[in-house]
């Protein structure tokens, strides 16, 4: 296996902090991937499949993919695999924290609705790789204000990454004149109750549709099952709570309605693969007001 790492790791904990990984084979993706950081892939040569929570998708040459922490990914590929894997731990740089500035959470991660692969145009490829290029010479200049410069090229990149993601976002369309208007009905109600109600059942009464029919629609346009994506909106908001806050585990719990603790942890470490509490102490939290 060809490759080359430039890597930076937490003075305090030793952990990844930053790194930038350039590959010419798929054998690094072949086993499933779970970090603790996010991860962005672009791909310059190849095609395949990238199987990502609860969904499989396929992907072309000259694409990227962004993956958030936790979530996990495997990439199989046809043949021939090359591109750059850029990892940033939460601490590194939160995308949370900077979501005024940079607006790419929900865009190019947390997104649970859309595909993580978006194919790229050959000035978009060119624009993207030429910012990795910055980044990989910064990261071998260990001089004054490095981390600042660091993250003032993943923030570019990650702005005009978010841009072509918009840029090509093209209105939901299925099968039949109903179904785009129930899909963003379905999208909004998700987001609006999320917190209280937690079965298909009862989005389907929401939207005055049947279970079967909804889950189907689900399914068809998300590559997800109604219950997949009810998990995984909760999921996103324990996460980003057990970042940003100091709460008790209890008191997501509540929040997030649900009144058995041990409960909701048994839910979000089959949804996220850890503990709340482990997900807590290797992401790291923000201590900020609870």
């Amino acid at each position: 296996m060809n490759q080359t790492a430039f890597t930076l790791t937490n003075p305090q904990t030793k952990a990844l902090a930053f790194k930038v990984f350039s590959f010419e084979d798929g054998s690094y993706f072949q086993q499933l991937k779970n970090y603790n950081y996010y991860s962005i892939i672009l791909v310059t040569k190849g095609a395949g499949k990238v199987r990502s929570d609860f969904s499989e998708r396929r992907f072309e040459e000259n694409c990227l993919m962004c993956f958030s922490v936790y979530q996990p990914f495997k990439i199989v590929a046809d043949a021939e695999f090359q591109g750059i894997l850029i990892n940033f731990h939460p601490d590194f740089f939160c995308i949370h924290k900077h979501q005024q500035e940079i607006a790419c959470n929900g865009v190019l991660f947390n997104n649970i609705y859309d595909s993580p692969v978006v194919p790229l145009e050959g000035d978009e490829l060119s624009s993207l790789l030429s910012t990795v290029h910055e980044l990989k010479t910064e990261m071998q200049n260990a001089a004054l204000a490095q981390y600042e410069l660091l993250v003032s090229y993943l923030k570019i990149f990650l702005i005009n990454a978010s841009r072509i993601r918009l840029k090509q976002s093209p209105p939901a369309t299925t099968p039949g004149k109903k179904e785009p208007f129930v899909l963003q009905t379905l999208k909004d109600a998700i987001e609006e109750h999320y917190k209280t109600k937690h079965s298909a059942g009862d989005y389907a009464d929401l939207l005055n549709i049947s279970v079967r029919a909804l889950s189907r629609i689900s399914k068809a346009q998300f590559k997800k099952t109604l219950t997949n994506l009810i998990a995984e909106r909760i999921v996103i908001e324990a996460k980003r709570e057990l970042y940003l806050t100091a709460k008790p585990v209890k008191r997501i719990a509540s929040d997030l309605g649900f009144s058995d603790e041990f409960y909701f942890s048994r839910f979000f470490k089959r949804n996220a693969a850890v503990s709340p509490q482990t997900y807590r102490e290797t992401v790291g939290f923000s201590r900020g007001e609870s």
